[in-house]
């Protein structure tokens, strides 16, 4: 008889454990699913890797570069303009830049967002419209 409260008590423990700690996990940015969480850490990590190589160009060139001198120089080690979805693209003005990564909107009626983000010459990533 022990036994089987035992086994009762432990899938009770595991029920909510799996409720409250798997079953809600938290979105990384608001109106997102939990599964773009990777793909969202990525773009941000991209943006910075664009950011930090164009300081670089800058710095060696004297002018800023478009996404695609920036691979071609190898100034970053991305081989690829897009990531899941997003698009990235640079705004170059003499020695200052504004990175960006836009995605396209949610289908009508769709629960789930898609966050634009933007970095500058300051590396402040944040997020647009």
């Amino acid at each position: 008889m022990r036994f089987l409260v035992g086994i009762l008590v432990g899938a009770a423990l595991f029920f909510v454990v799996y409720h409250f700690y798997l079953k809600r996990m938290p979105t990384t940015d608001e109106g997102t699913a939990p599964t773009q969480a990777i793909s969202l850490t990525g773009v941000r990590m991209d943006l910075l890797q664009i950011a930090d190589g164009e300081h670089g160009y800058i710095a060696t060139n004297g002018h800023c570069a478009s996404l695609d001198e920036l691979i071609s120089s190898k100034s970053i080690s991305m081989t690829r303009t897009e990531r899941d979805g997003y698009s990235y693209e640079i705004e170059c003005s003499g020695g200052d830049f504004t990175a960006t990564a836009r995605h396209l909107p949610a289908p009508p009626g769709s629960l789930i967002r898609y966050s634009n983000f933007a970095i500058d010459a300051s590396l402040e990533l944040r997020e647009i419209q």
